[in-house]
């Protein structure tokens, strides 16, 4: 979805292995003027308590016997700090001289702060904020920070309870390394625009694909990965079968964004409605799910973040209006928090992100998931989008791309026959290329990307995303690799398709033949294959690609034959080049039912049927639908068993053919009759093995009536016909 898109119901076509849709950042709430970094980052072994036994004051006090000093006496458990009752209450501690902050740790007692600031100070009169806490429990808060100063205060915002503000003690860590070894901890570090992603302490840009081979295949994949010079993939669910793929990952040097899936995940169209106001079983069920494996993981050295829900803010529309969506989505990104905060308190040294596909979800995060350490966004023909809406709005924490491409089929224009008119392999390379450099240009803010789509499907959604279906390199394959690396000198590339037409492209008779044509070129010079396919996805839902038969006429110029089944079809032309390589391109095609030669006499004549549908998507469809002469309309009958329909051709007539336009809602098994008197039938054709493809009968009689029994339907439906015709 672009960047600046309002919500829409569109439907989202890509490949998921893990459930995966489909799909954002977290913002903080007030401005960080220092370093974003992880909560509860742990003490380096050259890291020093500096605040014990330093000069403290306070706004206020609750009495002599809890005194700010309290707060820095190292006594855990036997003195305190505790404020007046009230609101903005504040406690800072002297540190003598200037020193570079690497932690706090807040021993709270009962009565704590719910939001909070921790502020450093150069002189003890101007304040820069480098954490911000606006959902605090109480207990221990470990806050890791970066920033120099010699005061540090605690700034008290809304407290906790009706007490006061009230700590056991008040602990200042500084002067550890800030070059972990490598392989160690990861940070977001910096300053507002000037962020960077570290890895073991050394600068880390993502250079990722999402991915889409079964888990236990990564080690047949990764090595192809790296080559690429990918340094990232993402998932988005994380369970036992993600050891494989973290395994492979950290043999290749490759970094993971375990994700996890939250409903509605996907974004438009994606299933799964949870009550995020009250359903509180569900999402503690997938709190101790996600702590499980954050537990299980944490330590794996291909570890690089966490990143909880695919586009689930902008997905709740498809569950939700009005004021009940904007409480839902409300408490959704409460509950990311809530999960941020749990991984934080186990894992304190990998980031925490959350990804949706409309930046009008940040300002949900901004209120809500303050623990989040960055936002991440899925953006395709808008990439670009992304960082003008992160510029307008005023937002203090980086992000990453976590799915981009070119533009899906919800941001195309419609082509002649009214389907999304999906770009050439020349395009979406060039759309690749385009994303990367939106991410690269937006430097100090967007930390890196994975795109859409390290995947192997050859279907409808794998063939316009993925970057090797069926495991062949396309264009866009080496245009990313190029992003990454600089180069695919040396590299032998696809076969190039341009100009691909379809001719007829809005009436090929199903069953009959239409004509494509595609001019087909090697770079190499390597001998080119050509196959031709199809895809019913937009007749019937059906994603595959099927190969079809076809003649060649010579001068990239086939004969292929039209499917049974009316509809939009999807036709390809797929060129390899023996080398793993391979050009796909894709037109539209409309099937239509195949012209009969002579009169059809049923045409508007009086026509009745044992049901009709009155209301039901399209309906009401009654009988006579099936004799108006309009592909577009249909009879429709109840959902059993028998049903029928006849015409009366007004006097006896003569007919040497029929032709039965079906809907999905088929006949497996009928028979056609005929009566002079509307009495007494006979039977002239039967059939109990019935396709739901157009039926075309060659068989004749003499008759006024003709009627269709029909005894078994081919779905669960009931039956409904398009087109009765009766040809002379």
């Amino acid at each position: 979805m672009t960047a600046t898109q309002a919500p829409t119901t569109r439907r989202r076509t890509r490949t998921r292995t893990t459930a995966s849709l489909v799909s954002v950042g977290a913002l903080l709430t007030t401005a960080l003027s220092s370093a974003t970094m992880l909560t509860a980052a742990p003490a380096t072994a050259a890291e020093t308590l500096l605040s014990q036994g330093k000069t403290a004051t306070a706004s206020s006090t609750e009495g002599a016997a809890w005194a700010a000093s309290a707060a820095v006496d190292g006594d855990l458990t036997g003195t305190r700090w505790a404020s007046q009752w009230s609101d903005a209450q504040w406690l800072q501690v002297d540190l003598g001289a200037g020193a570079n902050i690497s932690r706090v740790v807040l021993n709270w007692e009962g009565a704590y702060g719910k939001a909070y600031d921790i502020q450093l100070s150069d002189n003890g009169t101007d304040w820069r904020t480098v954490k911000s806490v606006t959902a605090g429990d109480g207990g221990t808060d470990e806050l890791a920070v970066t920033g120099t100063g010699r005061y540090v205060r605690l700034q008290g915002i809304t407290r906790g309870t009706g007490y006061g503000y009230s700590l056991w003690e008040f602990r200042v860590y500084g002067g550890g390394s800030t070059q972990p070894e490598p392989g160690g901890a990861v940070r977001v570090t910096g300053t507002q625009g000037n962020w960077q992603l570290t890895v073991g302490g050394q600068p880390y840009t993502v250079k990722g694909v999402t991915w889409g081979p079964a888990m236990a295949d990564a080690p047949r994949y990764m090595p192809d990965v790296r080559s690429m010079g990918v340094n990232t993939v993402r998932t988005w669910g994380t369970d036992a079968g993600t050891k494989p793929l973290l395994d492979a990952a950290a043999a290749h040097g490759v970094k993971v964004i375990n994700g996890f899936w939250l409903q509605p995940g996907g974004g438009p169209g994606s299933g799964g409605c949870v009550n995020y106001v009250t359903d509180s079983a569900y999402k503690s069920s997938m709190l101790t799910e996600f702590a499980k494996w954050v537990d299980t993981y944490k330590s794996h050295p291909a570890t690089l973040m966490w990143n909880v829900g695919n586009e689930s803010v902008l997905g709740l529309q498809n569950c939700y209006g009005g004021t009940e969506l904007e409480a839902q989505r409300n408490a959704y990104t409460t509950f990311v928090n809530d999960v941020a905060k749990k991984i934080h308190s186990i894992d304190p040294d990998h980031p925490v992100t959350s990804t949706d596909a409309w930046t009008g979800a940040w300002p949900y995060y901004q209120r809500n998931a303050p623990d989040l350490d960055l936002y991440s966004m899925n953006a395709y023909g808008d990439i670009c989008g992304v960082r003008q809406d992160w510029v307008e709005g005023g937002y203090t924490k980086p992000y990453i791309i976590t799915e981009t491409g070119p533009a899906g089929e919800w941001e195309t224009p419609k082509d002649a026959n009214g389907v999304p008119d999906e770009p050439t392999d020349v395009q979406k390379a060039d759309g690749y290329t385009k994303a990367w450099n939106c991410v690269t240009g937006h430097q100090g803010v967007a930390l890196g990307a994975t795109v859409f789509h390290y995947g192997t499907e050859h279907d409808f959604g794998g063939v316009w995303f993925n970057l090797l279906p069926d495991g062949l390199k396309r264009l866009s394959y080496y245009a990313l690799k190029k992003a990454y690396t600089g180069s695919v000198a040396g590299d032998n590339t696809p076969p190039v398709i341009s100009g691909m037409t379809v001719t007829p492209a809005g009436s090929a008779p199903a069953g009959g033949e239409f004509t494509v044509r595609a001019d087909i070129r090697d770079p190499d010079g390597d001998p080119v294959t050509t196959k031709i396919y199809l895809s019913g996805n937009y007749a019937n839902g059906d994603k595959r690609l099927i190969e079809a038969p076809y003649r060649s006429l010579g001068n990239g110029t086939f004969a292929v034959t039209a499917p049974e089944k009316l509809g939009l079809w999807k036709v390809y032309v797929q060129a390899e080049d023996g080398r793993g390589n391979a050009g796909i391109e894709t037109k539209s095609v409309k099937v239509v039912a195949p012209p009969v030669a002579g009169t059809n006499i049923a045409l508007n004549r009086p026509t009745t049927a044992s049901s009709a549908q009155a209301s039901y998507g399209d309906c009401p469809c009654p009988a006579t639908h099936a004799t108006d002469g309009n592909p577009t309309t249909r009879w429709a009958s109840d959902w059993s068993d028998p049903q029928w329909i006849r015409v009366d051709l007004g006097s006896v007539r003569s007919f040497n053919r029929l032709q039965l336009v079906w809907d999905p809602a088929f006949a497996r098994a009928y028979e056609v009759q005929v009566s002079d008197d509307g009495a007494t039938w006979r039977t002239i054709h039967a059939t109990t093995t019935g396709n739901g493809d157009i039926d075309t009968i060659e068989t004749g009689a003499t008759a006024r009536y003709v009627k269709l029994q029909l005894t078994a339907r081919g779905t669960g439906w009931g039956y409904s016909l398009h087109e009765f015709g009766i040809y002379s």
